[in-house]
């Protein structure tokens, strides 16, 4: 319950801040637009050659795109300013506050940064799921909608472990950015299912970097592909993935010299 509350403070506090600039609203909404359109004039020029890729129907590859823009807001918006701000603490030798606290350190490092605006890409992530349903006729079952959130709970998971992972080798790497760059590209990867790409790539993007957990197999929920193999291996990967990502936090901080040290 003080973890829970403690997170409470810090979103109200990050949402509170974001309220000063509401004018960054409107260009993240533009922002969220562009990317959106980009990506359905993408669709519309495969599928003025084709009706089916690799067995995905247009409607189908639009609930992937909508779990990418779904995912991506919440990056944006939690996860990847905690992590760059991590990594800049290190580079500053400032993480010694943080280190001095009476709470979790991973708990405190993950939820200091909170930049509310990015959570439009959430809700336009949505839309355009809810738009994919209704193209698709889909009639959703309520145990197909507790399978979903469970994929879209192991993904967040998933994509949280990879960033800490990432910006935990700012212990040893003064310069993360080329990284996270390189990260980014290949995330930009999942607006596709992976079933589309060949064979070794298809392993990359699921075992090296998990995109495949972090929208492909949600989609795979929502379009009845989902077997039970697939949502172990997604849930033995989320966790597997977060105890690798947090003994390596611990690691890196054993090896810190900041500036109190």
């Amino acid at each position: 319950m003080d973890s829970i509350r403690l997170m409470v403070v810090f979103a109200r506090v990050g949402i509170l801040n974001e309220l000063q600039y509401r004018v960054n609203f409107f260009f993240q909404v533009l922002e969220s637009a562009i990317s959106l359109v980009t990506g359905l004039i993408g669709l519309g020029l495969v599928f003025r050659h084709t009706t089916v890729l690799a067995g995905w129907t247009p409607p189908e590859l639009l609930v992937v795109m909508g779990i990418y823009v779904l995912m991506s807001g919440v990056v944006q918006a939690v996860i990847q300013p905690n992590m760059l701000r991590l990594a800049q603490d290190v580079l500053e030798g400032k993480l010694d506050y943080v280190l001095t606290k009476p709470v979790d350190t991973q708990l405190l490092l993950s939820i200091r940064e909170w930049q509310a605006w990015r959570f439009t890409n959430v809700l336009v992530g949505l839309l355009v799921i809810g738009w994919a349903l209704i193209w698709m006729q889909a009639d959703l079952q309520i145990g197909t909608v507790i399978l979903f959130v469970m994929t879209l709970v192991c993904g967040l998971i998933v994509l949280y472990a990879f960033w800490l992972i990432l910006a935990t080798t700012s212990f040893w790497v003064i310069q993360i950015e080329s990284l996270i760059n390189l990260f980014e590209g290949v995330f930009a990867a999942g607006r596709w299912p992976v079933s589309i790409y060949p064979s070794w790539l298809r392993a990359l993007l699921t075992f090296v970097v998990p995109v495949a957990f972090a929208v492909t197999v949600p989609a795979e929920t929502l379009t009845d592909r989902l077997t039970p193999q697939t949502l172990a291996l997604a849930i033995g990967m989320s966790v597997g993935l977060l105890l690798i990502a947090r003994r390596f936090l611990r690691w890196g901080l054993s090896r810190y010299s900041g500036a109190g040290a």
